[in-house]
């Protein structure tokens, strides 16, 4: 049994695959070219927006954004205690400050309630995450900052498709961004990102900026973070397998909630309301997370922790000065979670032998 099979993946695309990656070799397109501005062109129509700038993968994506965005030293920037560091350390990176805000418990999202106490006059946007494919309380991030007239970014790493009311995530705020590191919902066969805006100025920008500010006409100086022509051509294939693997993912998750909420000790994840939790993983809580993690791993089934410590409380962020408790519910995340197995090739049978070794282990 695979954590995330992508080798299944692969197989059930090769004859498209073999085809698209041969016809970039016979063209030399490697590096731009046609078939990045394909994917371009698809995934800003798939996402029902105007603008779609490729780049060298997700954590450049999230860097450009904030670049685009006008960050500059000493600039606060509020972000979710809970994710993947790429989403804090860019913005360090940009010249930015890190404030942590905790978390929501039954989402794993940054918490609107507590995002205002951070914000000081040196405040100058939010990055929001969707993570896990769920979204964020898109609403009330967006009223805050428009009442305190911040900027949002919205880190849909793990989000691809999932929607907030009717609007896919991405498209509410003032960017997207997107990985398509192999392991994604939509994933390459090798590091790749985009982001996604409506805005006119951010696309002008970041399309410079991540191309060394302008071929043979350097407007500005910029960085090297384009998409190869391979890892387009694959996406272009994969893409038009996107909704049908994502419903697969739903109705995996839908029933893996069915058969472990009948389980009194693991709480499975609940779905916002009115939005589209595309289940990048599916991950239960346990606050005997590690033995059960043990006992799987003996029996054969792979597990991974997403992810195994709050980021404020990282040595990275030392530097902050924040204590223990300063972030109870993304802490206490981080202590129960365990992702189980989710891929759109995973099989009932598969499923069902998961649930009954965790319906062993747990009781």
């Amino acid at each position: 049994m695979e954590f995330v099979d992508l080798n299944a993946q692969h197989q059930s695309l090769k004859k498209e695959l073999d085809s698209a990656i041969e016809t970039v070799i016979k063209q030399s397109a490697f590096i731009r070219g046609p078939f990045v501005e394909e994917f371009e062109s698809k995934y800003a129509e798939l996402m029902g927006i105007k603008h779609c700038i490729s780049c060298a993968n997700g954590t450049d994506a999230i860097y450009i954004a904030l670049r685009a965005l006008g960050v500059e030293l000493g600039d606060e920037v509020i972000t979710t205690a809970h994710s993947w560091i790429s989403t804090s350390e860019t913005i360090t990176q940009a010249g930015g400050r890190v404030v942590f805000c905790d978390t929501e418990d039954d989402y794993f999202c940054i918490d609107p309630e507590k995002i205002e106490s951070h914000i000081t006059d040196k405040t100058k946007g939010i990055v929001a995450v969707h993570l896990y494919g769920q979204a964020a309380n898109m609403d009330a991030i967006m009223s805050i900052a428009k009442k305190h007239d911040l900027w949002v970014i919205e880190d849909c790493a793990q989000a691809h498709l999932a929607e907030y009311k009717g609007s896919k995530v991405g498209t509410i705020g003032d960017v997207g961004t997107f990985s398509f590191y192999p392991g994604k919902n939509l994933g390459a066969m090798g590091d790749a990102g985009c982001l996604i805006t409506k805005r006119e100025d951010i696309a002008n920008f970041s399309t410079l900026y991540a191309r060394h500010g302008g071929k043979n006409n350097h407007l500005i100086e910029g960085i090297n973070s384009r998409m190869d022509g391979l890892q387009a051509a694959v996406l272009n294939v994969k893409m038009q397998k996107l909704v049908e693997w994502t419903d697969i993912r739903i109705n995996l998750a839908n029933y893996y909630s069915e058969q472990l909420s009948k389980i009194s000790n693991i709480v499975i994840p609940k779905v916002r309301g009115d939005s589209k939790h595309v289940f990048h993983l599916y991950v239960v809580r346990n606050n005997n997370r590690d033995a059960i993690k043990l006992k799987l791993q003996n029996d054969g089934i792979p597990t991974i922790i997403n992810y195994p410590r709050a980021l404020p409380d990282y040595e990275a962020y030392a530097y902050l000065g924040n204590r223990e408790g300063d972030f109870p519910v993304a802490s206490k995340h981080a202590n129960e979670i365990l992702s189980l197995p989710m891929h759109p090739f995973l099989t009932r049978q598969e499923q069902d032998i998961v649930i009954e070794k965790i319906v062993e282990h747990s009781t």
